[in-house]
């Protein structure tokens, strides 16, 4: 087991190994498949993306809307080969670490080993236990996407698996 905290680096990143589990504290991104087709149509266009992606994490995830009193709704991890087409692009920008459930395309397990990064896995069917990992939850980007739009969480010790390590040994074969 190891334990990873934000600010990541490159060695947190180097050291995992496929199949380990991580306990994870700090601030990470959420963002599912129109915030990812937004930043590529952003880095297509030359732009800045909403936040600095180089050596952050984000957790493909659209939360359920947040009750009365609590930080976030329920928020599992959503299926991750839906953002695999904007993928590569976001890695090539710096983005270190991916959270989500499921396997990888061809492309984003070479993208993986190509930018020296990693795929965690989020326990799936278990969003309202993960929910209880957030500290803080506070928007960034593109509100008008509702639970799809940018989030920035501040979570503690939220527990994952190393899915593809940055050698790109993976748990699915």
């Amino acid at each position: 087991m190891k334990t990873i905290k934000t600010p990541l680096n490159e060695k947190d990143i180097l050291n995992l190994k496929m199949g380990e589990v991580v306990i994870l504290s700090g601030e990470i991104y959420i963002a599912r498949d129109q915030a990812h087709k937004r930043m590529f149509e952003v880095i297509k266009k030359g732009k800045k993306l909403p936040f600095d992606i180089r050596n952050q994490i984000i957790y493909y995830c659209g939360p359920t809307k947040t009750p009365k009193g609590k930080i976030i709704g329920s928020c599992g991890p959503t299926t991750s080969l839906r953002m695999d087409e904007f993928t590569p692009a976001l890695l090539k920008k710096g983005l270190r670490l991916m959270i989500g459930k499921g396997d990888r395309s061809k492309e984003v397990k070479k993208a993986i080993r190509k930018f020296r990064a990693a795929y965690l896995l989020a326990p799936a069917g278990c969003g309202a236990l993960i929910s209880k990992y957030v500290r803080k939850a506070k928007p960034v980007a593109y509100s008008d996407l509702g639970p799809e739009q940018i989030l920035k969480l501040e979570v503690k010790d939220f527990p994952l698996i190393v899915g593809i390590d940055s050698k790109g040994r993976n748990i699915y074969g």
